[in-house]
């Protein structure tokens, strides 16, 4: 496969840089896999397994949703959060799922039961790409 670059961008930094044959992605129509020479593409993406092939292997992330936007030559993705596989703290993780599951029980209003249902969503993501689910 032919390689073609792609940027990921949070808030805070360029969590990623650099060359890759693919990335698999989830936006809100389902998967996408995206090769050199794409199509023109622009997409939301949701909570989910973010897989990019560097070097041959394909490296797993959790992201939190963002944007993705295609070029035959390259992609560009902004997200409010993304983190590496084996970056992901677990325990971190776990208590967030577990505040979430408790705010979405008291049911105090549609708002934060949204709130905490997109917290829970993350926080389920986090722990199965680290393989805790």
């Amino acid at each position: 496969m032919t390689p073609y670059t792609i940027k990921i961008i949070t808030p805070e930094k360029t969590f990623f840089q650099g060359e890759t044959t693919q990335i698999i992605a989830k936006t809100t129509t389902g998967n996408v896999g995206i090769l050199k020479g794409h199509i023109p593409y622009v997409a939301n993406l949701v909570s989910s397994p973010f897989l990019i092939e560097v070097d041959g292997t394909l490296k797993e992330a959790a992201i939190s949703g963002g944007i993705i936007k295609v070029s035959p030559d390259n992609v560009t993705v902004v997200t409010n959060a993304i983190e590496w596989a084996d970056e992901i703290d677990v325990a971190r993780a776990e208590r967030s799922k577990k505040n979430a599951e408790e705010r979405m029980k008291r049911n105090e209003s549609q708002k934060e039961f949204d709130r905490a249902e997109k917290k829970l969503k993350r926080a389920l993501n986090r722990l199965i790409v680290a393989g805790k689910r």
